[in-house]
């Protein structure tokens, strides 16, 4: 195991001396983060008014390999693409009204979502099942702390926001999460192998 806990993208690509190699790198890193969780969004099951999606297996996946700074800005440039026309939001859709609208509270919480999962991952808590299984938890309620109150301001009813905006996503999350705490500590491990075998 690395000496100090860092996110696995800090762990596959190593900075550079020159500080504008390092800007790039990071904004190709937090556009691709974007393009991925904008990727998953397309695979969706088309409930009302809250489609169920992979979107945010894409969302804390890319919080823990880019890590707190870089996945919270993967997901505001996420909202930004949608809200400029592109369509990476469920179902292809985008605009500013998908962002002020019922489910707007889930985009802006992926942002919040990707800082947290990311800030922990930079702590090591990507490196074991157990403790990715947290974050991840830890993720999905900072989704759902933005997006059930604000679904809820829409339908005047928190109950009927609970009923279409997270009970029916919780199963899903589970298995999301089951893949992500196999996935990330797995990512490690082989990354520690593989510096293990350089460094013979």
């Amino acid at each position: 195991m690395a000496s100090t806990p860092s996110a696995l993208a800090d762990r596959l690509i190593s900075k550079s001396s020159a500080p504008m190699i390092n800007i790039t790198r990071d904004a190709g890193l937090i556009f691709a983060g974007s393009l991925f969780v904008a990727l998953l969004a397309q695979a969706q099951i088309p409930l009302q008014p809250v489609p169920v999606t992979l979107q945010t297996f894409g969302v804390l996946l890319i919080g823990a390999v880019l890590g707190s700074r870089r996945g919270a800005l993967a997901m505001l440039a996420y909202a930004i693409e949608g809200a400029a026309g592109l369509p990476v939001f469920a179902g292809g859709t985008f605009g500013v009204a998908r962002i002020i609208g019922p489910t707007g509270g889930y985009i802006i919480g992926f942002i919040f979502a990707g800082m947290l999962v990311g800030w922990l991952a930079e702590r090591g808590w990507d490196r074991t099942p157990w403790m990715m299984t947290l974050a991840m938890i830890a993720g999905n309620i900072v989704i759902y702390s933005f997006g059930a109150p604000w679904l809820a301001y829409w339908l005047h009813s928190f109950s009927l926001a609970l009923q279409y905006g997270v009970y029916p996503f919780l199963i899903g999350d589970m298995l999301k999460i089951v893949a992500a705490a196999i996935a990330l500590p797995l990512a490690h491990w082989v990354v520690n192998a593989v510096q293990l075998h350089k460094g013979k």
